[in-house]
């Protein structure tokens, strides 16, 4: 499929569906059913060449950065086994442009980590459902408190780049839940218009300073989302270095 093909796949509206009858699979049906033709309006208000640069440096550089990290990887997958007592790749539900799909990550935490009663106290849990991060989280372990104040645990959503479902730049990749919560059916289209990232306008700005319950974090996505463009996205993605390697960079 080509470059141009690929990013259009998103805005076959229902109307269309039903005219082209049973010629997709059911993955496809599946995209398609209930996304709004608005959303395919807002996409295609992007400029075509502005997606198409987008998905190429996409590729390009997620298989740059799988080719170069894979060894390292390979070691670090190691050492968080020893350290987790469990998978060294982690994966979750996330909706984004096409979708519900699984994100992957480097495991940060111990492996029951999904039984959060048993670690939370009833103020953390509270926090937990809220905005799904938890200041002084007992289950992340020592190394992953260094992959997550360096970012390197999401080095592993290359592999979701590469195949589409993320951008390298974009809104924070988030939960059905968070996204029904938080944001208003009008905003849940415009946000779900372009790819979500690995990196976007929240991790390099306020991040931890800008949560769900303030309504800081989700005006922050929807500024990028309304900005999106080619120089916006190469700032971004150069303030992610300082972010993570110098002084503003935080471990949650």
């Amino acid at each position: 499929m080509s470059l141009a093909l690929e990013i259009e796949e998103t805005c076959v509206t229902p109307e269309e569906w039903e005219e082209l009858g049973e010629s997709f699979d059911s993955g496809v049906s599946e995209r398609i059913e209930g996304r709004p033709h608005e959303v395919c309006q807002e996409v295609a208000n992007k400029p075509l060449g502005y997606r198409i640069a987008k998905r190429f440096f996409d590729v390009v550089f997620s298989l740059a950065a799988i080719m170069v990290g894979l060894v390292p990887g390979l070691i670090l997958s190691i050492l968080i086994a020893i350290d987790t007592k469990g998978s060294p790749i982690y994966s979750q539900d996330r909706v984004g442009q096409k979708g519900v799909f699984r994100i992957y990550k480097f495991r940060t935490m111990v492996a029951d980590s999904d039984d959060v009663e048993k670690y939370l106290s009833a103020e953390q849990l509270f926090q937990w459902h809220r905005e799904r991060k938890v200041d002084g989280d007992p289950r992340i372990t020592s190394l992953g408190r260094f992959l997550r104040k360096t970012s390197l645990d999401e080095t592993a959503n290359f592999i979701n780049v590469l195949k589409g479902d993320m951008s390298v730049v974009g809104p924070r990749a988030i939960t059905q839940d968070e996204l029904e919560q938080h944001f208003s059916p009008e905003e849940q289209r415009e946000l779900l218009s372009v790819p979500c990232g690995i990196t976007g306008w929240w991790q390099v700005n306020e991040r931890n300073g800008a949560d769900f319950e303030s309504g800081r974090r989700q005006a922050i996505e929807m500024e990028y989302v309304r900005n999106a463009s080619l120089a916006t996205d190469a700032w971004v993605f150069a303030k992610t270095f300082v972010v993570m390697f110098g002084k503003e960079r935080s471990g949650k």
